[in-house]
């Protein structure tokens, strides 16, 4: 067993502690944590039994950092891990976290990628969004199901017009906005077919 020799304030985070067994720096802990459990000097505790609720408390602590980082917007599983990431927290917290938030239902990959796909239908075409989903951590089985009903058609033909609006319809014009459809992820036979019904609306 191993005597807590003092619990002291964190100069740069009030609600934080730093607490030390035998005369050492051991560990870093919310000051919740440690009016939840009672610790206090002179108490004597098993290094195996403080590492336990440092962990905890260090697990509620990033918990709290991923909700916050959620909050407005939905994010990947990637997404979040990476951002827990960088605030220091070792992969074995962080994939407690993912855990948890997977569980309680506010990270969910496959609806991320359904509203996704949904949300630049209009704007980009199935290859760009696939490769965007990808980046982002989401499996490929999840985006191929986001993917399933996705119609380039419509997205094409509108980003085909936006692109032409105020321009003359030159065959310059005509071949910059097939580079530019491709640019945006729709393929050479939907960007073909985009060119030919907007040469029909035209001429009606």
């Amino acid at each position: 067993m191993a005597k807590i020799t003092d619990i002291m304030p964190q100069i740069k985070d009030k609600t934080r502690v730093n607490v030390y067994l035998d005369g050492k720096f051991y560990c870093g802990m919310d000051l919740v944590t440690v009016l939840s459990n009672r610790l206090k000097a002179g108490m004597e505790i098993s290094e195996e039994e403080l590492g336990e609720m440092q962990r905890l408390s260090e697990e509620e602590r990033a918990l709290s950092k991923a909700m916050h980082y959620l909050t407005g917007s939905m994010k990947t599983e990637k997404e979040v891990a990476d951002y827990l990431a960088k605030k220091g927290y070792t992969p074995t917290l962080v994939a407690a976290v993912i855990e948890r938030l997977v569980g309680y239902a506010f990270l969910n990959d496959a609806d991320y990628a359904k509203e996704y796909a949904e949300s630049y239908a209009a704007k980009k075409g199935a290859r760009l969004i696939a490769l965007e989903l990808k980046q982002k951590g989401i499996s490929q089985q999840d985006i191929s199901a986001a993917l399933t009903d996705f119609s380039e058609e419509e997205g094409a033909t509108s980003t085909l017009k936006k692109y032409l609006r105020g321009k003359e319809v030159t065959r310059e014009t005509l071949q910059k906005a097939y580079r530019y459809l491709l640019s945006k992820g729709f393929s050479g036979e939907t960007v073909a077919s985009a060119l030919k019904r907007y040469g029909v609306e035209e001429d009606e």
